[in-house]
């Protein structure tokens, strides 16, 4: 029975730093980047605490410098797999074993220490690997992934609480919640190094062990959280470190009968290949595998003629344009009432108007570069349709550099066709597409956001008229897992919006929260009888 005396008491969320001009961490920050940018490091394998070499490279680079090497990387593959999992497995005997406050305290001390001795480090890494500004490093490889591991081990310790209701005085009846039978495989993605961090995490806080496959365009900071974690003192093959392409990764760990889960964040299309493959392999698995995952988003801003136009456009380009678009709660369709466009389209122009581009180095820079070649080909590819598109305009942005950089302008489409593509598929870049509908539409309208997109991630409502957010609420019920009202679809704090969204968005088990770490515990019910039946026959029998 795991022990269920509270002790954790529950925490607050992390503070953001301003990162202002002359403050010191404005100074240390800019040191660390330098430091980091002016060597190029190798990055290893680590499998049960071992480094492995393959020989086989990859190269992390600076997006916003795409000719500077950070690091070169060893990637894994089906043979590192298998020592991964024996490693996890070796170690799952002690570590499941632990009292719920010793695996605890490995986690609270990483986020102690990445809250004061290593911030500066995991953030300068997220913003030259992922090119990130210093604000949005600060609230995702800080903040952000601080609170994951403080709210997650008080939620651990509440979810032990939960105990059967009542106990005869002839028996004792209890719950013991169980790590999984066999290791769960954490997908992590590029754009967030604090889901970088939770997904592997957030298994092992319930006792199971891991092999991480970080996304290749994220493995320099990656590497960087991962020791982190070491320093912290968590245990050898607790966590295996596995980069590498999701072939050479994925598939052979989707293959072994001790897979006991998924944890994933990604893109839709590949989670499903997942799924497909662990159903096609359902009856080799030892377990069931608990399949958790967040997907795509087609996230929207819908606006009631009532709605506050300043507060409008600051969430408009502030949901639309942070970090390039490319997170999955994104800013990227809209639909604003005719009598109020006119106006909204000169404001949103006009602050579009004053942002800059270029390198994370440059704090005056509100936006940097997307994250990759491949990337940067889709969004340009993406505008250029539009150009030619009989129902859609480009009326702000379009243009595409990559001499340097992978740079692509904040861009703003406006479309005569509600489902235009733009209005329809996720992009996870820089663009965001405008349906300009008629003042007496704003239900017919509601309904018509409902049913473009196959994603129910996040969205919201900006009206002043109680009426109209109550309308909204009410049809847009499965639209997003995350409703915001007068506010943009982007930002969940840990502990305040439990993160997640399903339809084609996920499975909805909301990350920073207690319903998360209960996928990856397997309940087991206990009955002690004091005073057994000595006799089988009931009384109606006599």
């Amino acid at each position: 029975m795991q022990n269920t005396t509270g002790n954790l008491p529950k925490p607050k969320n992390e503070l953001v730093l301003s990162y202002c001009p002359d403050s010191k961490e404005t100074e240390a920050i800019k040191s660390e980047l330098y430091k980091l940018a002016a060597e190029s490091i190798e990055i290893p394998i680590l499998i049960g605490g071992k480094e492995i070499r393959t020989g086989d490279k990859g190269t992390c680079i600076q997006p916003h410098d795409h000719k500077h090497i950070l690091a070169t990387y060893h990637k894994a593959g089906p043979k590192e797999v298998q020592m991964a999992i024996t490693a996890s497995q070796k170690a799952k005997k002690e570590w499941q074993n632990l009292p719920f406050q010793f695996r605890a305290s490995i986690f609270l001390k990483a986020a102690e220490l990445l809250s004061t001795d290593l911030r500066h480090t995991l953030n300068a890494a997220t913003m030259l690997n992922q090119s990130k500004n210093v604000y949005q490093a600060e609230i995702d490889s800080a903040c952000e992934l601080i609170d994951f591991w403080r709210f997650n081990s008080y939620y651990m310790q509440e979810l032990y609480k939960e105990q059967p209701m009542y106990s005869p005085n002839s028996q004792l009846n209890y719950c013991e919640y169980r790590a999984l039978e066999g290791f769960i495989f954490a997908v992590t993605p590029f754009n967030f190094t604090s889901i970088a961090g939770n997904l592997p995490t957030a298994p092992a806080l319930m006792g199971n062990t891991v092999l991480w496959k970080p996304a290749s365009t994220a493995v320099f900071s990656a590497y960087f959280l991962m020791k982190l974690l070491q320093k912290a003192g968590l245990p050898e093959g607790v966590i295996n470190f596995l980069p590498g392409s999701g072939a050479q990764v994925g598939d052979p760990a989707l293959q072994s009968p001790d897979l006991a889960g998924i944890h994933f964040t990604g893109s839709t299309k590949v989670f499903q290949q997942m799924w497909s493959t662990i159903g096609n392999n359902i009856t080799q698995y030892k377990t069931y595998p608990r399949i958790v995952g967040e997907t795509g988003g087609k996230d929207f801003l819908i606006a009631h003629e009532s709605a506050d136009r300043d507060a409008l456009v600051t969430a408009i380009v502030r949901g639309a344009y942070e970090y390039q678009g490319q997170k999955c709660s994104a800013l990227s369709r809209m639909y604003i009432p005719a009598k109020i466009w006119p106006d909204l389209k000169d404001r949103i122009i006009a602050r579009l108007e004053t942002i800059t581009l270029g390198p994370v180095q440059d704090f005056a820079h509100f936006m940097n570069a997307v994250i990759d070649k491949a990337s940067f080909k889709n969004t340009k590819e993406c505008i250029e349709r539009a150009k030619q598109a009989p129902d859609a305009e480009v009326i702000y942005g379009g243009n595409c550099d990559d001499s340097t950089g992978y740079f692509a302008e904040p861009t703003l489409i406006v479309t005569s066709n509600p489902t235009y593509e733009t209005m329809v598929n996720e992009i996870f870049a820089p663009v965001l597409t405008v349906y300009v509908y008629k003042d007496c539409d704003y239900e017919l309208t509601l309904e018509l956001c409902d049913k473009t997109s196959i994603y129910g991630l996040t969205g919201c409502i900006f009206a002043q008229d109680r009426y109209a957010i109550r309308k909204a609420f009410e049809v847009l019920r499965h639209a997003a897992g995350n409703f915001y009202i007068n506010d943009k679809p982007t930002g969940a704090v840990v502990g305040q919006q439990p993160f997640g969204g399903s339809r084609g968005s996920g499975t909805n088990d909301k990350a920073g929260s207690m319903l998360n770490l209960q996928r990856w515990t397997s309940v087991r019910t206990i009955k002690e009888n004091f005073t057994p039946p000595t006799e089988y026959r009931y009384p109606y029998m006599r």
